[in-house]
């Protein structure tokens, strides 16, 4: 099963994992953990190039949060809020979350939109508030790039090592990559099952 996954990521190609990132920034089930992850493992494998995939992998993250921004800079309150609310459950968030989120963005500056891009939930939430302030979009773009760049490295060289490690042990190497995967998804399910406004907490 490992080796199936690992050939999709593999003949997906850089387009593959620029899609997919842009995705996991947008809807959360997959996180960028596994598929930068999967990215190191195939780098270890000779199936893809480290450079290229970083570059890409951080070009697809920047895009997707990019989405998060442009929402805030053009629709704002107005149009975001019942947005929002009607899928909250599905974001894991509702706007009592954005306007928290926008109130630190606010008292800390930009460099928030950076730090927040090693933080599993807030490194896309905190795009929105920074639309909705109105961040300069070249400032948010090098901010975001910057700190996924960062992240990702440690993803893809974290998965590279891990294979060669395993190198001998393939099927321990395949219950981490699965294990991974599953992680995730309960994760978010759990979340979506769990989710309440906090009015009905």
């Amino acid at each position: 099963m490992h080796e199936l996954i690992l050939r999709i990521i593999e003949q997906g190609g850089l387009l593959g994992i620029f899609v997919l990132m842009a995705l996991e920034n947008i809807f959360p089930p997959i996180p960028s953990e596994v598929i930068m992850g999967l990215g190191g493992v195939a780098v270890s494998r000779g199936t893809m190039d480290f450079w290229p995939l970083m570059l890409v992998g951080t070009v697809g993250c920047t895009a997707g949060n990019y989405m998060w921004y442009w929402l805030g800079d053009h629709w704002g309150r107005t149009r975001l809020e019942p947005f929002v609310d009607r899928w909250g459950r599905w974001l894991t968030m509702e706007w009592e979350d954005i306007e928290k989120a926008r109130g630190f963005f606010q008292r800390h500056g930009p460099w928030v939109v950076f730090v927040f891009r090693f933080t599993p939930v807030f490194r896309t939430m905190i795009s929105l508030p920074a639309g909705l302030a109105h961040m300069g979009v070249g400032r948010f773009l090098v901010f975001t790039f910057a700190g996924a760049f960062i992240w990702n490295l440690l993803l893809v060289e974290g998965g590279r090592r891990l294979a060669l490690w395993l190198a001998d042990s393939q099927e321990v190497l395949g219950w981490l990559i699965l294990g991974s995967l599953g992680v995730g998804l309960l994760v978010y399910i759990w979340r979506v099952i769990t989710w309440k406004p906090r009015a009905e907490r």
